[in-house]
């Protein structure tokens, strides 16, 4: 059969093209108008924080006093520096990791990496040294003194002589029940709560408890401390933390379920003794009297692709408003799966490239589920690895991670990452709330999520409003703030770590390339 092709078809398919591409393109290139409804309110934030797990144990214990506090500057100050530069990115959230006793079996341990082994604070007879995990006090200490607002204190394990199989790690691949021998339930839930007694008394006011972390994995793999945990055994253990908080009359709530990846929430996922874990704790049944009303998940393995960043979330806040009140929190995250952007979590990045992808994680965590809090995972790391917001090394380009020689001195970095999360960290503090932002774009929500993304917050006590708005894109953009008079710009990119840029309040903002800003202001009269 021949087709006849003629000149003008020729023509009008080839205009067609090119008008598509045109009117996309200036799509694009627009401006993008923003108002701002200060009136429609979503939810109020918590705070943003990281832990001090592993990497701060050797750090904080041994290496120059110098160096340490500059690390601590970094991830607690609020203030500027002489020239009008953010000392630090204001961490309004601290997670202190409550060890499991690896690190006094040694090689016993069977886990090879020290740097991943944990002290415990009781031993097997019962004593308590609360001299254990020094380095990592150093650094709670420092965020007190800093005034950080949230203290958690999370367990991935039971101590060592209490497990079933006298391990940090889980050797039951089948049942996924807690590696805890059912005898010392209690004994685990005391020590928990007699933790948080301890440091009360030291003037450091654990605000809340999460018991457990990550149950949906076996924790099967010698690299580090970790169990499983049913949903029952999840439950068991919170009541008996609730017992004994009770008793001591502490003020500290609980929190769970770190879930390993926020489908658990709202699905089985394939571990139905693990999983649908909002039902599960927050149905009419269930009643532990400090138990937060707050579900907290991790936000590994659903921000790629796109449209998974985007539909999982979407789900996520389906369930979520099913119950009344109920907060979630992302509450663990670093690069972990592959994705096109930015490859995977191996080889660590100081550049702009981690930052924005992460930026873009945030920004879906907080507009799509609602996060009130979002939390990185290690604030430090020792590895070659996307995991941290201050990087490690020796310095020495042929033996840049020698764990051993890095217990006691090296290289610190700042990341790009370190400062986009402070974009939000410092400026966005507890207390404050997301407001509705409106905006002109016609871009469909992927196509935005590859482009301009902005999220507005308000603080009711001075009524000043906070956006953020990343560019992901390779093109610089123009943003017209309709009904916001701006006072301030603060821009990481990949010449500029949360630096204020000046304005022309008259002109439109010029949003660069490839950045995260962060625009504050008033309501205009």
């Amino acid at each position: 059969m021949k087709i006849k092709i003629y000149k003008h078809n020729i023509v009008y398919i080839f205009t067609a093209i090119v008008f598509f591409f045109v009117v996309k393109t200036n799509l694009y290139s627009q401006t993008l108008d923003i108002v701002i409804n200060s009136n429609k309110n979503f939810q109020k934030i918590k705070g943003f924080g990281a832990s001090g797990a592993w990497r701060c144990q050797f750090v904080g214990l041994n290496w120059p006093n110098e160096k340490k506090e500059k690390i601590a500057e970094l991830l607690f100050s609020k203030e500027l520096d002489e020239n009008g530069k953010p000392k630090g990115i204001g961490l309004s959230f601290w997670r202190f990791y409550i060890g499991a006793g690896t690190t006094e079996q040694g090689a016993d341990s069977e886990i090879n990496n020290e740097w991943r082994r944990a002290e415990s604070f009781v031993d097997a007879n019962g004593n308590y040294d609360w001299n254990k995990q020094k380095g990592q006090q150093w650094f709670l200490k420092k965020a007190k003194s800093y005034g950080v607002e949230n203290f958690l204190a999370f367990s991935i394990s039971a101590p060592v002589h209490w497990t079933l199989n006298g391990k940090g790690y889980n050797s039951d691949l089948k049942s996924g029940n807690i590696n805890l021998r059912k005898d010392k339930f209690d004994d685990y839930a005391s020590f928990m709560v007699q933790f948080l007694k301890y440091f009360d008394s030291q003037g450091i006011s654990f605000d809340y408890l999460s018991p457990i972390n990550e149950p949906q994995w076996e924790w099967e793999k010698k690299t580090q401390e970790g169990t499983p945990a049913t949903n029952k055994d999840i439950l068991e253990i919170s009541n008996l933390v609730n017992k004994y908080i009770e008793k001591n009359n502490l003020s500290t709530r609980i929190v769970i379920a770190e879930a390993a990846d926020l489908r658990f929430l709202y699905s089985s996922h394939g571990r139905s003794s693990r999983g649908n874990q909002i039902d599960y704790f927050f149905n009419d049944e269930v009643s532990v009297k400090n138990l937060d009303r707050t579900i907290t998940g991790h936000s590994y393995f659903t921000t790629w692709p796109v449209e998974s960043l985007i539909s999982v979330r979407q789900e996520l806040n389906k369930e979520l408003k099913k119950y009344p009140n109920l907060d979630y929190w992302q509450s663990e995250f670093c690069i972990l799966e592959k994705n096109d952007d930015i490859n995977g979590g191996r080889k660590r990045d100081l550049g702009i490239a981690t930052a924005l992808y992460v930026a873009r994680v945030i920004h879906a965590d907080l507009t799509l589920a609602n996060a009130s809090s979002w939390q990185w995972w290690t604030a430090l790391t020792n590895a070659n690895f996307k995991d941290g917001l201050i990087y490690l090394d020796t310095g020495n380009e042929k033996n840049m991670y020698n764990l051993n020689s890095l217990k006691f001195d090296g290289n610190f970095h700042e990341s790009k990452l370190l400062w986009a999360f402070g974009n939000y960290s410092k400026f966005i503090r507890p207390g404050m709330i997301r407001v509705e932002s409106l905006s002109s774009s016609n871009l469909t929500l992927k196509e935005q999520y590859n482009n301009l993304m902005h999220s507005t917050y308000l603080n009711p006590e001075t009524s000043e409003l906070t956006s953020v708005v990343i560019n992901y894109s390779d093109e610089d953009k123009k943003v017209n703030f309709k009904n916001l008079t701006i006072h301030k710009m603060h821009v990481t990119s990949k010449d500029k770590n949360l630096e204020e840029v000046s304005i022309n309040k008259k002109d439109n903002l010029i949003i660069k390339a490839k950045s995260i800003n962060t625009i504050t202001g008033y309501l205009k009269e």
